[in-house]
């Protein structure tokens, strides 16, 4: 994509093709189509009166040397704007004086860092001037290596981000790997129009073509594809974000279309550069902060941790420790079933959607995520339930064909009571994989299944087992029914006949067929609690026998 422009180069094109990136437009925003024809640097000190400039000529003013003899920031836009200049560009702040001054005036002013080498900058707009094929080369060399500085500088996304929002006067977004927005920069005149957008950006589909393989994404060619979004006139400009070969994420440029440039192209495809180098840092801070977060955990559940030292450490986890707690054990179920670390992110992906507060760590000795779960003071269970639940449906959501196991243990009130918590979510966990259940099972609600467990004398559960269903399965079997499935669940849904009927998708009246025939046939009578419980019992025995 090229653009198209004058013989003479605006303040603007200059603005993005050579000065710094963290240059600031001060005043006269509006003014920056206007010509320039060169540039000169002023310092404060000299005597102006005398100084030669050319009209449209784009003044530098360097940094202070000599304070008693220099000029102050007003007299100098009042000066330039006499002779005609095109801009005034300072190093360092500018006076609210002289700002009012440029106002007045109708004179652009911008702010470049007090510590800037305006020499340099000199010779990068006059090199822009003479040879702009040559500087735009250049220039995209000067933004990869400010933008890696600021990562160094430990400014983080945000301040990559920033950076090249102001640069390029456009709305700038990273997503990862899987589209979920990391940080944005929204320039005002999209505000109106962001959720749309925004949704748009979210979904897979809508992501170019070549971009869809996060394999082949290191081939595409040109790096940086424009694409046309669903509001008129805009369009953005986006580039995989690259490290190890492997796309880990994009950097969209969102702007009208007609102002889209081969600068926003550089500050793209560049910036897409640097926001790797931030990814594999920030991704080598977690995971340190991960292994130390592990090791004490580890240690905790050895029982080599104090309260106090408990506490301590949570505070450089920035986690309360003295919350009520539940813990969780997940893991995989079945062969080749994806990794331990795969089911760690689906876990922390939920826990930051759900803004949720808890330890997440893979014991991979034990094959398991652990999860220790800030929970709710007054209703612990149902709270933690509840996430846990909400792992489970998107893990199926991820992995339909994988299945997963998830225990909870009992609640704890202190850190000391963690390593009980914690055993009792393995059991739980341990009885789900039995189960074959995604379920995520409650160590408090399991007693009659590890009664049943640990009874050893399987031919005598056999007999309670066929004694109870006999009939009912004979009859499934000579009649090609379906009432021990109706039976499990009614049980299942906890008597309730509309849940039940629901799930097994038929009419109510011809679950309350099923629910008659079950009492004619097996000689029962379903009203009454004993019956109901045998009856339970004697499904939960038949299946655990068939899983033994």
């Amino acid at each position: 994509m090229s653009i198209t422009h004058t013989q003479e180069l605006t303040i603007e094109e200059i603005r993005k093709l050579t000065l710094p990136l963290s240059t600031h437009v001060l005043s006269g925003e509006g003014l920056l189509d206007r010509p320039v024809s060169w540039t000169t640097i002023i310092h404060p000190e000299d005597d102006i009166a005398s100084k030669s400039v050319q009209k449209r000529e784009l003044i530098l003013v360097a940094s202070v040397s000599n304070p008693p003899k220099a000029h102050n920031d007003t007299e100098l836009v009042q000066w330039a704007a006499q002779a005609g200049a095109s801009a005034v560009i300072f190093c360092g702040q500018v006076s609210t004086t002289a700002l009012a001054e440029s106002k007045s005036r109708d004179m652009p002013v911008m702010a470049m860092p007090n510590d800037i080498r305006i020499r340099e900058v000199e010779r990068s707009i006059i090199s822009l001037l003479v040879n702009r094929k040559g500087q735009i080369e250049r220039r995209g060399t000067q933004i990869y290596r400010q933008l890696t500085q600021i990562s160094s500088g430990n400014e983080g996304m945000d301040g990559l981000l920033a950076a090249m929002a102001r640069l390029t006067k456009k709305t700038v977004i990273v997503h990862d790997k899987r589209l979920h927005p990391l940080s944005h920069k929204l320039q005002p005149e999209f505000a109106g129009i962001w959720d749309d957008i925004e949704f748009f950006l979210k979904k897979q589909d809508n992501l170019p073509v070549e971009l869809h393989d996060r394999h082949r994404v290191v081939e595409v060619d040109p790096p940086v594809l424009m694409q046309a979004l669903p509001v008129s006139g805009v369009a953005r400009l986006v580039a995989p974000i690259i490290t190890k070969s492997l796309g880990r994420g994009y950097l969209s440029l969102i702007g009208r279309e007609s102002d889209l440039d081969e600068i926003d192209q550089l500050v793209c495809e560049h910036g897409a550069a640097a926001c790797a180098l931030e990814m594999a840092k920030q991704k080598a801070v977690n995971e340190t902060e991960k292994r130390l977060r592990g090791t004490f955990l580890d240690r905790l559940l050895l029982g080599d941790v104090s309260q106090q030292e408990a506490i301590r450490q949570g505070e450089r986890f920035e986690h309360d420790m003295r919350r009520t707690h539940v813990a969780f054990a997940l893991s995989w179920r079945g062969d080749n079933q994806p990794s331990l670390r795969r089911l760690e992110t689906i876990v922390n992906a939920i826990i930051a959607l759900q803004q949720a507060a808890a330890l997440v760590w893979i014991r991979e000795r034990e094959g398991e995520v652990v999860v220790f779960h800030a929970t709710d003071f007054d209703d612990p269970i149902d709270h933690s339930l509840a996430l846990s639940e909400a792992f489970s449906q998107e893990i199926n959501r991820q992995y339909p064909l994988n299945r997963v196991a998830i225990g909870l243990g009992q609640v704890a009130r202190e850190v000391n009571l963690w390593r009980s918590s914690y055993r009792d979510a393995v059991k739980a966990k341990e009885l789900a994989e039995r189960l074959q259940t995604d379920i995520p099972l409650f160590i408090g609600d399991l007693g009659v299944y590890q009664l049943i467990l640990s009874l050893s004398d399987r031919d005598k559960l056999a007999e309670f087992c066929e004694l109870t269903l006999a009939t009912l399965t004979e009859y499934d079997m000579r009649q090609k029914a379906d009432l021990v499935k109706t039976l499990e669940a009614f049980f299942n849904c906890h008597g309730n006949l509309s849940q039940t009927a629901e799930s097994l998708i038929v009419h109510r009246n011809t679950l309350l067929y099923r629910m008659n025939r079950i009492n004619e046939i097996a000689g029962i009578d379903l009203n009454r609690p004993e019956t109901r419980l045998a009856l339970h019992l004697a499904l939960t025995i038949r299946r655990l026998l068939s899983l033994g």
